[in-house]
Formats: C-alpha cells, sequence, structure tokens
C-alpha cells in the first residue's frame, strides 16, 4: 500500500466515523429546525468555511467540466440529502439506513458500466456486499419490525442510486486537476443553488431566536464545519485516491458507528442481534476492500 492510498483510506473512514454521530446533532436540531433549514445551514456554514480556508477562485477550463461541478452539487449535496429526508417522513430510519447502504452495490454498477477500465468488479466485492447488507439488516432491525411503505423505500433507493452518481461524478472531477478544496467549494456552491426553490416548498422559515440557544449553534457548526466542509473534502479527496467503488464500501459501517455512538453518548443498550450485525459489516467491509482473488478449479 502506497503513502497515497494509506491516506485515502484513512480520509474515507475518518468521514464515516464523523457521518456515523451525525444523527445526534440532527436529532438534537429537529426540536425547532425543519429538515431542510438544517440541511441549508449546514451546508451554507461548510461553504462560508471552504472560502476562508481557500479563497482563491477556481477558474474553470472548459463548460463541459462546469456542468460535471453542475451535476455534482445538485446529486450529492441538493437531491441525496432532500430525498433521504423526504423519505424519513413517510417510511422507518431503520428502512432507510439499510436501503441507502446500497449505494456501494449501484457505485460498482455505474462504475462497471461508465469506467470500465479502471474499477472492475471482483467475486469477493459482492461477497463481501451480501454479508455487510446482512450485518446491516441485523443492526438496523434488532429493535424494530420490518415494515414495508413503498413510496418512502423507493425513495431510499432513488437517494441511494443519487448518491452513486455523485460518487462518479466526484472521480471524474478528481481527473480535472484541481485542488480537493476548490472542487468541494464549487459542488458546494451548485449545491446551495439548487436548493433554493426547494426553500419555498418545503417549510424553510428565518427565525434568528433559534441562533440564540448555544447548544443549536454548536450542533450547526458540528454538522457545517465537521460533516459538511471537512467531511465532503475528506471524501473526494479519499474517491481521488481509492476511486469511487473502493471508497464508497466505507458507507457499510455508517451504522456500525451509529449504534456504538448511541451506546456511549446516549447509553443504549446494544443487543446481541446488533453485536452480530456489527462482526458482519466489518467482515464484509473486509472483503470488499481486499485485493485477494479466488481461484477457479484447476488453477
Amino acid at each position: 500500500m502506497d503513502k497515497g492510498t494509506g491516506t485515502g483510506h484513512i480520509a474515507a473512514l475518518v468521514t464515516i466515523v464523523i457521518w456515523g454521530t451525525t444523527f445526534i446533532s440532527t436529532k438534537i436540531l429537529l426540536a425547532d429546525f425543519t429538515p431542510i433549514e438544517i440541511l441549508f445551514f449546514r451546508f451554507l456554514l461548510g461553504l462560508l468555511v471552504l472560502i476562508a480556508v481557500h479563497p482563491k477562485r477556481l477558474r474553470i477550463k472548459d463548460i463541459k467540466q462546469e456542468f460535471t461541478f453542475a451535476a455534482a452539487g445538485l446529486c450529492g449535496i441538493c437531491l441525496y440529502y432532500l430525498l433521504e429526508n423526504i423519505a424519513l417522513t413517510v417510511t422507518t430510519a431503520s428502512n432507510v439506513g439499510v436501503i441507502i447502504s446500497v449505494s456501494p452495490f449501484f457505485t460498482a454498477v455505474l462504475s462497471h458500466i461508465f469506467r470500465k477500465t479502471e474499477e472492475k468488479l471482483k467475486t469477493q466485492f459482492f461477497i463481501g456486499f451480501i454479508v455487510a447488507m446482512t450485518g446491516i439488516c441485523l443492526i438496523s432491525f434488532s429493535g424494530s419490525e420490518l415494515e414495508l411503505n413503498p413510496v418512502g423505500d423507493i425513495l431510499a433507493v432513488v437517494a441511494a442510486f443519487v448518491w452513486a452518481v455523485y460518487s462518479l461524478l466526484t472521480k471524474k472531477i478528481s481527473g480535472y486537476g484541481y485542488h480537493t478544496l476548490q472542487t468541494t467549494k464549487r459542488i458546494f456552491t451548485y449545491g446551495i443553488l439548487f436548493m433554493l426553490p426547494f426553500l419555498f416548498v418545503f417549510d424553510f422559515r428565518l427565525n434568528v431566536q433559534k441562533f440564540i440557544n448555544p447548544v443549536y449553534i454548536l450542533n450547526l457548526v458540528y454538522l457545517g464545519l465537521g460533516a459538511s466542509a471537512l467531511c465532503f473534502v475528506t471524501w473526494n479527496y479519499a474517491v481521488k485516491m481509492l476511486g469511487a467503488v473502493k471508497t464508497s464500501v466505507y458507507i457499510y459501517i455508517v451504522p456500525v458507528i451509529t449504534v456504538v455512538t448511541s451506546m456511549i453518548v446516549l447509553r443504549e443498550e446494544i443487543t446481541w442481534m446488533a453485536a452480530i450485525g456489527i462482526g458482519l459489516t466489518l467482515i464484509g467491509l473486509f472483503l470488499s476492500e481486499s485485493k485477494f482473488r479466488f481461484k477457479k478449479r484447476g488453477k
């Protein structure tokens, strides 16, 4: 493993650890903020932080690259989170958690179709996917029953697919040769612009009184600075170093981080099903990331 690959894995792991803990901040903010308000303010804050850290303006070389940035902002910042939030209002959080974890599979399939020369699919990737999804199902449904809600579940599937498209777009953008901070700023800008029309559709209200509460400010800073500004930079960097497929596989451990955080912070008890699920998910991650090959009989 070379230095670039190693830092790519570290960047992906750091990103997922932070993303896996964001549910606590979101849960606190939902007491007075609507989902669209949380979404808008966190990415606006994230963009402002990125501008402050790296104020240099990005000069795009051609219009095709501009369209790629716009598509990435639409998919990864606007549509993905909107679809996920809407899905959560019409189906269970457990269903959404499991379905969103299918994203690495979509990423692998799309990468195989559109980027055949880069990341070839191996047998252990699919075995790892099945093992990890089994573990995620055990984690998600350990304390609840499976309830099918067609509309919400379909929205969650679309969200997983949209994130897969975003992963491929960021991989393409990484080949342009721009600084990761600059590309992330550009993506955030387009994401927020595409988000603006939805502010009028959903229940968005600018209430300054909400920002007086220091608890709300701290949690918004965590979501804006950590989960948005930092994590999208580290995620995009990981995609650049590892590729879209290998990086997306880390999504498997988001439910693991969530369960462990709930146990430590919220003092929730871990069930035996969840414990087995954590083990299977980690095994699935290892299999999907491993480089060994299954030999055919006779070789």
